[in-house]
């Protein structure tokens, strides 16, 4: 009711935009062509999109001169408005300040309205276009974008982004970076004329910047599409980073710097960066130490000693992250390549802890960060099984699907618990079946097998030939994944053995063929494992088949008389971080092989390696 007030209060003023219904092509025309010299909007008409697309302007490496343009901007530049003569209005004016009446605007359009009353100076444009902003953002959606088309259609609108056009060059830095920051929020085109006019005098008064406006712009920058004005800017940014270095005293403008450089900055560059943020790390706030982490991650830099310190401050002060940090700081770990025992322990004990403030989606996307970190997040894992078997009917399609993947591929012990939580996600996987996708039922079964639990609903829906039947369309990149999960399938049922009501088996027409044998060590490796086994009387061999599958893949057979020793070379994927614990294909091949008489023993990958090559030191 209220938007729909306020539409009917400003009808009046948007009359005059108004097209006949009998107006002509040709009378319709030009509106479209006056607009198209300083913004294009996203749901404007086509006229609109094919005069804009013709008018739009780049400013940036010498492409047009600045006089060109000061000249070009004078023609569109309208008169400044005078003060009325109006004794009444003089008097409402002394008295209600451009700013104070800022301040009272509601909305970018009562924005607008302020300014046919007053003519802002180039201050108050700033201000304006920040102050619109700051209102739009504490909006819901829908309203949000109600309100970005009541301004894009004001009748003010155009003369405003004039006026900021007109108002530029006498912005000081920090109205300047404010002002397209605001613009940019407020989604006007990145390829308006008045966009590239901005960073167009942003490339000119560069060198005058201070600390926050530099900072300010790069955040501009990393919000923009990427343009010729916005890489000229970035590259200049680089550049007068690297020199100004000494001279940044606040972790905030450091950190947007180092955001700003991106990826593609020479090591060297990014070296600096870390050596500055080091010397400051006594002045990290909680969110300093978040954001270092992201920023880290944006630059795809990895630097221990830094990511050492926001970790320890973030495990001390968990209590006081809200979720969308929390989780960022995990997935911005992730992207590093970079785990820390004690923060990754300390948030798996914080949310177990606070199991009931957080949403399902929350706990969810927290275990599959943990997943993704190769983390087996005991404490977590617990709690949110005893939900599961307390209510598996809460859990959506989409949820069953990701639990079935984290629990499988972490290989948890789950003790006592372990099959009733089995149980419950079968019974929830029951319920889905009609409406499962051959894919998603595959990637199910696949997981229940992984943890050697065999309900036979699931498994009879798979290998009916309706759905075998559509699997065989599956898209050829994808076909490789299905195949081996599959063949897990395959020999979970044949070595297992689970007792099923019927006896069920995978076709041979979707196991595809058997991997390809690559050699996993080099010669030196082979040969001192060959001399040491072979003097203590042991036999070794490679590429053993039983039941039909090569023990192969990091595997070693050693024969003693009636003893038979499988010796497994682990890479670090291969077991949880920070555990012994075997997950995933690992957990499922020393299962397989115990069941079929062998002794597993495991052996880091990365232990043979290191290994000195003289076997009296091994």
């Amino acid at each position: 009711m209220r938007l729909a007030l306020r539409f009917c209060s400003r009808r009046s003023l948007w009359q005059q935009r108004i097209i006949p219904v009998n107006a002509s092509i040709k009378d319709v025309s030009l509106p479209c062509q006056q607009l198209s010299h300083v913004w294009s909007t996203r749901q404007s008409q086509t006229c609109f999109s094919q005069v804009i697309t013709n008018s739009v302007r780049y400013y940036s490496e010498g492409s047009i001169s600045s006089k060109e343009l000061n000249d070009k901007e004078h023609v569109f530049n309208p008169p400044a408005q005078t003060q009325s003569s109006n004794p009444a209005l003089v008097q409402g004016q002394q008295k209600h300040p451009f700013m104070e009446l800022l301040a009272q605007c509601g909305s970018p359009s009562d924005v607008l309205d302020l300014t046919t009353v007053y003519s802002p100076t180039a201050r108050q444009v700033s201000n304006c276009l920040s102050h619109m902003w700051s209102i739009m953002k504490k909006m819901s959606q829908e309203q949000h974008h109600y309100e970005l088309q009541l301004m894009f259609e004001h009748p003010a609108f155009e003369k405003f982004m004039q006026k900021a056009m007109a108002s530029v060059h006498y912005m000081r830095s920090e109205d300047l970076v404010y002002a397209l920051l605001g613009m940019i929020k407020l989604e006007v085109p990145q390829k308006s004329r008045v966009i590239q006019t901005f960073l167009r005098v942003c490339q000119e008064k560069l060198n005058h910047f201070d600390e926050k406006s530099l900072s300010i712009l790069a955040s501009c920058l990393q919000q923009m599409e990427d343009s010729p004005s916005v890489r000229a800017l970035k590259e200049g940014m680089r550049l007068l980073v690297e020199v100004r270095l000494p001279e940044i005293k606040n972790v905030i403008p450091l950190q947007s710097m180092m955001r700003l450089v991106g990826k593609d900055a020479p090591l060297t560059l990014k070296r600096k960066l870390e050596v500055k943020a080091l010397s400051m790390t006594d002045q990290f706030s909680l969110p300093n130490a978040q954001h270092m982490i992201y920023t880290m991650a944006t630059m795809g830099f990895h630097s221990k000693p830094l990511l050492a310190i926001c970790s320890k401050k973030v495990t001390e002060n968990l209590h006081g992250i809200p979720f969308n940090r929390l989780y960022k700081v995990m997935q911005s770990s992730k992207e590093l390549l970079y785990r820390d025992l004690e923060m990754l322990t300390g948030i798996s004990d914080y949310v177990a802890s606070t199991i009931d403030i957080w949403t399902n989606k929350q706990v969810l996307l927290f275990l599959s960060v943990f997943e993704s970190l190769v983390f087996c997040p005991t404490a977590l894992m617990e709690v949110y099984a005893e939900k599961v078997i307390a209510n598996p009917d809460a859990l959506t399609l989409r949820d069953l699907l990701l639990v079935l993947k984290v629990y499988s591929s972490l290989n948890y012990d789950l003790r006592h618990h372990r099959q009733p939580f089995l149980d419950s996600l079968s019974q929830a996987l029951d319920s889905y079946l009609p409406k499962m996708s051959g894919y998603g039922l595959l990637q199910a079964v696949y997981c229940l097998c992984l943890q050697g639990h065999f309900p036979s609903a699931p498994l009879e829906h798979l290998l009916q030939s309706s759905t075998l039947e559509q699997l065989r369309t599956t898209a050829p990149r994808f076909l490789p994944y299905q195949e081996r999960k599959f063949q897990v399938v395959d020999l979970c049922l044949r070595l297992d053995r689970p007792p099923l009501p019927q006896p069920l088996t995978v076709p041979r027409s979707v196991l595809g063929d058997p991997a390809p044998i690559n050699p996993l060590f080099n010669n030196l490796i082979l040969e001192d494992l060959q001399r040491i086994v072979g003097e203590e009387g042991w036999t070794l061999q490679e590429k053993v088949v039983v039941e039909n599958i090569y023990l192969r893949n990091l595997c070693f057979v050693l024969f003693f008389y009636y003893c038979r020793i499988v010796l497994i070379c682990m890479p670090h994927s291969g077991v949880c971080y920070g555990t012994s614990n075997p997950r995933g294909h690992m957990a499922v091949k020393i299962r397989h092989l115990r069941i079929l008489g062998y002794e597993p023993v495991l052996v880091r990958l990365q232990l043979l390696y290191t290994l000195p090559r003289s076997h009296s030191n091994i």
